[in-house]
């Protein structure tokens, strides 16, 4: 893609200005570390552009204080760019459940909401942080989602976070990154570290 240009250009009857401004499913997978890490750096973009943007973390614990969401939260807050939200229904870490009843019933809710969220047109662009566990575990189904992403309205774009993304979903988005762990300081007995992981 030499120059920002893309290699082909479809025979869509689309002009180039109609093509651009797509709304995007993007998935970022994979068993690497970056995944989140990068959904909330399109995040700061949108933000930039003065988009509304809506933040639906499923799985982690609502009790975390992550750095990304404090960052995000400041600056929906400053009147500069666009306003943030930000909606917790996690009980723990995605790798170790303890009440997963729990767990699967807040992943349910959490859809519905962004499911009403997207049908209002509530926001232009959505992070669904950790949503590929709820999907991969089966607690919310795959071929709903593609469906409701594939009819939603306006220009609302949807970024999608976890390990395991299902190969439908996959199929279905438009930009599919998937995170490849070479090395990793976990691998040597090292906790998560202030300031790396949150």
């Amino acid at each position: 893609m030499p120059q920002g240009k893309p290699s082909v250009v479809p025979d869509d009857g689309l002009t180039t200005r109609q093509r651009r401004n797509r709304p995007l499913t993007m998935v970022h997978t994979g068993p690497g570390k970056g995944k989140s890490t990068a959904a909330f750096g399109m995040a700061l973009r949108a933000w930039n552009q003065g988009w509304p943007v809506g933040v639906f973390q499923f799985v982690k614990s609502a009790k975390w204080r992550v750095g990304e969401e404090r960052a995000l939260r400041v600056l929906g807050e400053s009147g500069k760019g666009g306003a943030v939200t930000w909606h917790k229904m996690g009980e723990g870490w995605s790798w170790v459940q303890r009440d997963l009843d729990s767990s699967e019933e807040a992943a349910r809710e959490g859809w519905e909401q962004v499911k009403r969220d997207l049908a209002a047109e509530t926001y232009r662009f959505y992070v669904l942080d950790e949503f590929a566990y709820p999907l991969h575990w089966g607690w919310v189904d795959t071929d709903e989602v593609i469906a409701v992403l594939g009819e939603r309205p306006g220009t609302q774009h949807v970024v999608i976070t976890g390990r395991n993304a299902p190969a439908a979903l996959l199929e279905a988005a438009d930009l599919v990154t998937e995170m490849t762990k070479v090395k990793h300081p976990m691998d040597a007995g090292q906790k998560g570290q202030r300031g790396i992981e949150w």
